[in-house]
């Protein structure tokens, strides 16, 4: 448990923090962020006699963000509304029925636009943030060992212990950076410092916390692996707690949608 919440805190810096926020976000466009805006600046860099190497590159680019942006919502909004298991076993059912009901209305919704309610976001998502780091930090002394997880050569023994075994692991760890692109595709919203404040003051402990709680909690209560996040708030607290988990990924879906269309149409400008 230590060794896989080691490879999340760690996957999350290296791929996130490190890639993203500090290293990509320095090659903006203009202020705009993104595959597409890479490839516009490597061809303004290079010449177009020069830059079909990188035009290949960027269809990649592009291809890998189409699916994440077809993960990111299937994932994180069933794994929002599996929470409602916990309330009782009756929604179980439902559970499928409702993910791929709020998906389609994900989507179906883009054509018209989100600036309606797109000033409720920023509070939710604070709400969600502040909330997920705080049950995170009420467990993290359920079992102290899990802060040995912050050692990188934790990550690192746990995949040399386990070989090709820790590749279904592996899969699951690179779970939690989907989406990630999102950051820089939509820094033509935001600008680079609020996102590179937001994420740095406030997503990435609350994350911290939240991994390393749900750790602890693990290590003293095995039986909670189910569903370790959920159960870590108490029971009068989980039906809201799996309504805003609900609302937080319908947002973070939302942005990475937005991030691909901007991209589209970034591609459509450069066409």
């Amino acid at each position: 448990m230590i060794g896989i919440v080691s490879l999340l805190f760690w996957t999350v810096m290296l791929i996130v923090s490190l890639k993203y926020v500090v290293l990509i976000m320095r090659a903006d466009n203009r202020g705009e962020g993104g595959t597409l805006s890479l490839v516009a600046k490597a061809q303004g860099a290079l010449g177009k006699k020069r830059a079909w190497p990188i035009y290949l590159l960027g269809i990649i680019g592009v291809s890998l963000f189409f699916g994440d942006l077809m993960i990111t919502p299937a994932i994180s909004v069933l794994s929002a509304v599996e929470g409602l298991e916990l309330i009782t076993p009756a929604f179980t059912p439902w559970v499928v029925p409702l993910t791929c009901a709020i998906v389609m209305v994900l989507f179906a919704v883009q054509r018209s636009g989100t600036e309606a309610v797109a000033r409720l976001f920023g509070p939710i998502m604070l709400v969600w943030f502040v909330t997920m780091g705080v049950i995170g930090a009420t467990h993290i002394f359920d079992d102290a060992r899990i802060l040995q997880a912050l050692n990188p050569l934790r990550a690192l023994d746990f995949l040399i212990h386990n070989g090709f075994g820790a590749l279904p692991v592996l899969g699951s760890v690179f779970l939690a950076v989907t989406g990630a692109e999102a950051l820089y595709a939509d820094m033509g919203h935001f600008g680079r410092k609020p996102v590179r404040v937001a994420w740095t003051g406030l997503v990435l402990p609350a994350l911290t916390l939240s991994y390393l709680g749900q750790g602890a909690m693990i290590l003293a209560h095995p039986e909670n692996i189910g569903n370790p996040f959920f159960l870590m708030a108490p029971d009068w607290f989980r039906l809201p707690l799996v309504l805003l988990a609900t609302m937080a990924t319908v947002i973070a879906s939302q942005a990475v949608i937005s991030g691909l269309f901007r991209s589209h149409n970034r591609r459509s400008s450069l066409g």
